[in-house]
């Protein structure tokens, strides 16, 4: 295998190739840097790229072949909102400028399993949209279209990934941000149960609301980062039942047959659904039919009016609490400042409320799973954003336009339920498509095997932007 289509070939493909000797991890890395060198500058998926240390890593992996060392030599890039030893957590901004003392708890389980941190991603500030672009920073652009966007706000995550400058990424998804930018950019995206991956030095990010976990090109690859990374840390404020099995052996499993429901009905009323989108929920439940499920149309209530006026108070109050928290608030940009200005709007009672009542619309939404083992929804109601889109509204429009392109999402991080983003075709100009797949709480599993299992009867992984490669 040449080293451009080793560097599309994901991250278990990796770890084999160099545990095989196909390759050295120094000639993996470097041939990523390359692609960093000459790609990046029109991407911008990265916002630090760690070439020296990073080669430096790869030939210390070299030295360690023929240890158990699962991730050894592989090419892995984090999101700006997780710690690393030496450098400020900048989450898309300028305004944190201390180091941090060590590294948070998923890149040193990272480095414990032989993989090579080789930069550090971009996203927008403080997290807030489901695109990544900065006044100051400048647009992160979609590998498959460079007038789009690769979604947010794990977008540079996702451009890397796509574009074969690193074999899978860490993102983190607060309202959505792992499942936007997977489906934005072909990639597979599962945000993990509440608890599942330690965001420790953090207890918890944005109130509970914020997970960690891969971006991938493939499901092996999200379950093998996924078993290295996954599991509590001293402090952590919500720890998950341990998975049955692990993670690599649920993505190898037949789900056997599934009682799976389907809902096209968005989170609120008034909100159109995409012709494509609409279509692509509809192929994959025929899929899912052919392959033995028995699929069912469900549109359960969802509390529409209660649970969305809930998660807009509690995320504009975070977003309040997150530019307020930073070292240098004054530094972040206008757009970022006026949302957190209807953050500091909302009244405290009503900010309480948003917070506690996380047990009865838990309790409320996942009565779904009483019926059925996966939801299947529309990840995004329209395809791919173009790049600066929405920079004309004002921050409240531009939060509407949002919520109502993530609709499907954001009810998912405020229960915890796992919940995953599945390439699904492609538009009628070429733009990635996808559905959403929702599991009962604690239960990746169950998703990995039937995403596993849609991924062999339609495959993704093997298509790649190649364009960007010959643009000038």
């Amino acid at each position: 295998m040449e080293l451009t289509e080793l560097c599309f070939a994901g991250a278990a493909r990796q770890a084999r190739a160099v545990r095989d000797g196909e390759v050295s991890a120094a000639g993996l890395v470097a041939a990523h840097l390359a692609r960093i060198e000459r790609l990046d500058p029109r991407l911008n998926a990265f916002r630090l790229v760690f070439a020296e240390q990073a080669l430096a890593e790869a030939e210390r992996a070299d030295a360690r072949r023929g240890e158990d060392l699962p991730l050894l030599g592989v090419p892995i890039a984090v999101k700006e909102d997780i710690a690393i030893a030496g450098l400020p957590t900048t989450k898309g901004t300028n305004a944190a400028r201390t180091p941090q003392p060590q590294d948070s708890a998923i890149v040193a389980r990272l480095r414990a399993a032989g993989a090579v941190i080789i930069g550090r991603t971009r996203m927008p500030e403080l997290g807030l949209w489901p695109f990544t672009e900065s006044a100051w920073a400048g647009p992160t652009r979609n590998p498959w279209s460079l007038t789009h966007s690769p979604g947010g706000s794990s977008g540079g995550s996702a451009a890397a990934v796509a574009a074969g400058l690193a074999a899978a990424a860490i993102g983190t998804d607060g309202a959505g941000s792992i499942r936007i930018p997977a489906a934005m950019t072909g990639l597979f995206g599962l945000k993990p149960q509440r608890g599942r991956v330690s965001l420790a030095p953090e207890p918890q990010m944005w109130g509970g609301m914020v997970v960690a976990g891969p971006l991938t090109r493939t499901v092996e690859d999200w379950a093998l980062i996924a078993d290295q990374i996954h599991g509590a840390a001293p402090g952590d404020a919500h720890v998950a039942h341990p998975p049955r099995t692990t993670f690599t052996e649920a993505a190898r499993t037949d789900p056997g047959r599934l009682r799976i429901g389907v809902s096209l009905r968005p989170w609120g009323p008034g909100i159109a659904l995409a012709d494509e989108v609409r279509d692509a929920v509809q192929d994959t439940a025929a899929l899912l039919t052919d392959l033995g499920h028995d699929v069912v149309r469900l549109d359960p209530p969802m509390r529409d009016l209660s649970a969305s006026t809930q998660f807009a108070a509690r995320y504009l109050h975070n977003a309040h609490l997150a530019h307020t928290g930073m070292e240098f608030p004054d530094l972040v940009e206008a757009r970022t400042r006026a949302v957190s200005e209807l953050g500091r709007r909302v009244p405290a009672a009503v900010a309480r409320w948003a917070a506690k009542d996380d047990a009865a619309l838990t309790a409320y939404a996942n009565r779904v799973f009483t019926s059925i083992d996966v939801l299947l929804t529309p990840a995004l109601t329209r395809p791919p954003i173009r790049v600066g889109e929405w920079d004309s509204r004002s921050a409240f429009t531009a939060l509407l336009a949002a919520s109502h392109y993530t609709t499907f999402l954001p009810l998912w991080n405020i229960v915890g339920n796992p919940a995953a983003a599945v390439p699904a075709g492609r538009s009628a100009t070429g733009l990635p498509l996808a559905v959403q797949l929702v599991g009962r709480q604690h239960d990746e599993c169950t998703l990995l095997s039937v995403s596993a299992q849609l991924e062999r009867a339609r495959p993704w992984a093997d298509r790649t932007p190649s364009g960007l490669d010959h643009a000038n």
